[in-house]
């Protein structure tokens, strides 16, 4: 396991934070005496720098596909599959497959095929909470599409939330990207939703539990 470096300042500044008041504890247990406060904003302080670095974790993990396959591009849970009208770039009919990210998920998001950027566009927004409907047309977002060597096209989008506050993504058009390849990351909860051609076999169902680069959401025909 490693840490990403989108959480390099974040975890420093808030580690100098949680020390200082770990510091204040100590001189406080000094001049009271109270020991159980003292466990107890201790237990505090181990809590958050978890929460902390765990956020920023990047696991170890091999992505093993073939070229129809669709990777999970974030861990999480399905929350949507369903045929809706994709305004944004298809302009037609598409299978999308929302998934959606807690607070304690991996949060680097990954290539869900191999090819060529085709699209790539930001989206200032509201901060609808992740699961909201509109979430997807309404909030801050970032819209990618990578076009396989077969002229197959997959839209993906990153949605900030109610929490998320910063989309990061390492993308620009005519780049070419593996599946599985890292292209971005979203801060404190959020969700990625995927736009598929209507022919493409899914292989998850709402409610299902995913993991990035493991996962495989379905297959292109």
């Amino acid at each position: 396991m490693t840490l990403h470096r989108e959480g390099y300042l974040i975890m420093a500044v808030g580690l100098c934070i949680l020390t200082s008041i770990q510091i204040g504890n100590y001189f406080l247990f000094n001049v009271t005496g109270w020991l159980w406060l003292f466990l107890l904003l201790t237990l505090g302080v181990l809590v958050m720098a978890y929460l902390i670095i765990q956020f920023f974790r990047i696991p170890n993990r091999t992505c093993v596909y073939s070229e129809t396959d669709i990777m999970c591009p974030a861990d999480g849970k399905v929350v949507v599959i369903e045929e809706v009208e994709e305004t944004e770039y298809f302009h037609d009919k598409r299978i999308q497959i929302s998934i959606f990210m807690s607070p304690l998920n991996v949060h680097a998001n990954y290539s869900p095929i191999s090819g060529t950027v085709k699209y790539v566009k930001y989206h200032p927004g509201l901060f609808l909470v992740a699961w909201h409907p509109k979430s997807s047309t309404e909030n801050e977002r970032s819209t990618f599409v990578v076009q396989q060597a077969s002229g197959q096209e997959v839209l993906f989008r990153q949605i900030a939330g109610a929490v998320a506050r910063r989309i990061c993504y390492y993308l620009q058009p005519e780049q070419p990207i593996k599946s599985g390849e890292e292209f971005g990351f979203i801060k404190f909860g959020s969700r990625i939703d995927l736009f598929l051609p209507l022919d493409s076999k899914i292989n998850v169902k709402i409610g299902e539990k995913v993991k990035a680069k493991l996962t495989k959401l379905g297959e292109l025909k």
